[in-house]
């Protein structure tokens, strides 16, 4: 499921942020983006994130900013600065090269430019890391949860298509064998002429017909089926596999349904109930 939070928490002059997007995605699947200090505290993310989320491709960036004048007060080592220039420059005398020293060339010398977001303590700034953190994942599982209710609602709908569909096929079922019964009779009578209806032959093979077309369990496991589902879809939790599962048992039943009857429109209506079947499975995917 897709969706985007932002947590900031203060540590005396350090400003936390993390930022989380989520696509959707089958499985979880994490990608971190931060400072190269905090490192060890990787591990400890990790886990945060799925102690929440269970599904979709989550991108985490952390980000640390000092305060302005800490860094005016601390960002340079003046002193430091002056040793590389004196030292550059008796370098340079000594060895008659000819050139100019920049400010550039300072800057990159060790040591010069301190006090930068990576230079940090991880234990100092965990407490304040894992607030924001908590605060970017509530705003991120809200717009999730709005979008969970977004595809409920659709569900719901092909859901109802889906009952109706077997209300129809219910229906016909009775006439199955009574239709199978008149195909035998009058393939019959058109190759051998006038047929005894009491024919203890014809009737066993009406009889035999009749047991295996008889889908009466495969509409009462769709009943319950849809029931779980519709629970599901009302339910707190995370439901997403489970639901996964219920639509595979439901594609099934409705493969057998067009089996056993061997009838040309129930057989339209499964093709047309395996189009919506297939929709809920793409949207089922993306829940949590």
């Amino acid at each position: 499921m897709t969706g985007y939070g932002k947590g900031e928490a203060a540590l005396e002059d350090l400003r936390v942020c993390v930022e989380i997007h989520s696509v959707n995605r089958k499985q979880i699947d994490i990608a971190l983006n931060i400072p190269r200090s905090l490192q060890s505290l990787e591990p400890r993310i990790r886990e945060t994130l799925q102690t929440r989320i269970s599904r979709g491709r989550l991108n985490l960036n952390v980000t640390l900013t000092h305060a302005a004048e800490s860094l005016a007060a601390s960002a340079i080592d003046f002193d430091l600065a002056r040793v590389y220039a004196n030292e550059m420059r008796k370098l340079q005398a000594e060895l008659g090269l000819a050139g100019d020293l920049t400010l550039d060339t300072l800057m990159r010398a060790p040591g010069v430019l301190t006090n930068s977001s990576t230079d940090v303590e991880p234990e100092a700034v965990w407490p304040s890391i894992l607030s924001a953190l908590g605060a970017a994942l509530a705003a991120l599982i809200t717009m999730r949860e709005a979008e969970g209710k977004n595809l409920a609602t659709d569900l719901y709908m092909r859901l109802a298509k889906l009952r109706v569909m077997v209300e129809g096929i219910r229906e016909r079922s009775p006439m199955l064998t009574e239709n199978y019964r008149n195909q035998i009779f009058a393939r019959l009578q058109s190759v051998a002429g006038e047929l005894l209806p009491g024919d203890e032959r014809l009737l066993k093979e009406i009889a035999i017909f009749a047991e295996k077309s008889d889908i009466t369990e495969e509409l009462i496991r769709l009943d319950s089926h849809f029931g779980q589902l519709e629970n599901l879809l009302a339910q707190p939790e995370p439901a997403g596999r489970t639901l996964e599962f219920l639509i595979q048992e439901i594609s099934r039943e409705f493969n057998t349904l067009s089996v056993k009857s061997n009838d040309a429109e129930i057989s339209q209506t499964v093709v047309t109930a395996k189009t919506e079947i297939e929709r809920i499975r793409e949207q089922v995917q993306n829940i949590e």
